[in-house]
C-alpha cells in the first residue's frame, strides 16, 4: 500500500503556532513506526553515549546514507551526523524526524529517500507528498534550517523504474524552489554515461548501492554546498 501523509496546509493568520500543531497533532496514515523502530533505537543510543554538538550537519534517509561509513572521513572538519536507516522510505523519515533530525537542531539536513519507495510501487506523486510533509515539518519546527535533498540515483538494478524516479525527482524539484532554505541536489545526471545509461563501475555487485567511486560524486557536488 502506498504511504502517503495529509497534504500540507498553506499557512493561515494562525502563523507558525498553527502550523507547529497541525504537523504534530497528525500521525502518518501509512507509515509502520515498528519496522524501523529497533534501528533507530540504535542510532539514538549513540546520542547518550556521545551527544552530537547542536547545529551540526544531519545526513538522514535510507541505505545509502546507512552505509555511507566514511562519512565523517569525506567531510573533514564539518559536524556531520549520520542518521540512516535501513531500507525506508521518506515515510519513515517523517514519522522518525523527530528523533533522527530535531533533537540535534541542525543548521542543515541532507536528505536522501524516495528510491526505495518507488521500489516499492509508491507513485511519484505520493514521494513528492510525503517529501513536502518533511519539509513542512523541518519548517515548522527549525524554520532557518537549510534542507538538501540528493536526488534518486540510477541505480542499474533499477533502472526499468527511471521513469517514475525521474517523475518523482522533478515533483520535489519543484517543491524546493518554492523554499529559498531548500537545495535540490542532482546526483542523477551526473551518474550516468555520455549515452545516458547509470554507470556500472560507480555501484556494488547488487547494481543498487554505491562503492566509493559512486560517494566519490556526491562528495564533490556536496562539499562546495555544506562548506558555504
Amino acid at each position: 500500500m502506498s504511504r502517503m501523509y495529509p497534504p500540507p496546509r498553506r499557512r493561515t493568520h494562525a502563523g507558525l503556532f498553527g502550523l507547529f500543531c497541525w504537523v504534530f497533532a497528525l500521525s502518518p496514515l501509512h507509515a509502520d513506526p515498528g519496522l524501523w523502530k529497533t534501528a533507530v533505537d540504535e542510532l539514538t543510543k549513540l546520542d547518550a553515549e556521545n551527544p552530537p554538538a547542536p547545529h551540526g550537519i544531519a545526513f538522514v534517509g535510507s541505505s545509502s546514507i546507512r552505509f555511507w561509513e566514511t562519512l565523517a572521513q569525506d567531510f573533514p572538519g564539518l559536524p556531520v551526523i549520520r542518521r540512516g536507516f535501513g531500507g525506508s522510505e521518506l515515510a519513515d523519515s517523517v514519522f522518525y524526524y523527530d528523533r533522527i533530525v530535531l533533537p540535534y537542531h541542525p543548521d542543515t539536513v541532507v536528505l536522501y529517500a524516495g528510491e526505495n519507495d518507488i521500489h516499492a510501487g509508491v507513485p511519484p506523486e505520493t514521494v513528492a507528498k510525503n517529501f513536502e510533509f518533511f519539509r513542512q515539518k523541518l519548517r515548522a519546527t527549525l524554520p532557518d534550517t537549510r534542507l538538501i535533498y540528493i536526488t534518486m540515483k540510477p541505480s542499474p538494478a533499477r533502472w526499468e523504474e527511471r521513469e517514475k524516479a525521474t517523475r518523482a525527482n522533478a515533483l520535489i524539484a519543484a517543491a524546493c524552489a518554492t523554499d529559498p532554505h531548500c537545495i535540490f541536489l542532482d546526483v542523477y545526471s551526473a551518474m550516468l554515461d555520455t549515452n545516458g545509461q547509470p554507470r556500472p563501475e560507480l555501484f556494488r555487485e547488487d547494481k543498487l548501492h554505491m562503492n566509493a567511486d559512486g560517494y566519490a560524486i556526491w562528495i564533490r557536488l556536496l562539499n562546495p554546498l555544506l562548506r558555504k
